[in-house]
């Protein structure tokens, strides 16, 4: 099992701040496909993932990161500072 967590415009999107997945997703991307074909609201949040970043086990992360091992993923928009 995987920890997904989704912040901003994704938990608003997809209505829930995380849940408990069961994956066999190798990565990243693999997940987010995986997800786009449970319902719609997943699809309208991971329609364009050059919008997103992800974070897997805490660390910053890019689509292609495999999930072997993971506990958790999570996604967020770009964050600006100032």
């Amino acid at each position: 099992m995987i920890d997904v967590v989704y912040f901003a415009w994704v938990r608003e999107r997809i209505g829930l701040p995380r849940e408990q997945i069961k994956t066999d997703a190798a990565t990243v991307a693999d997940l987010v496909a995986e997800l786009c074909t449970r319902e719609e609201r997943y699809a309208a949040a991971f329609a364009d993932i050059t919008a997103l970043r992800v974070a897997v086990d805490q660390e910053l992360a890019d689509f292609e990161t495999p999930l072997a091992g993971v506990r958790e993923v999570a996604f967020f928009p770009p964050m600006t500072g100032g």
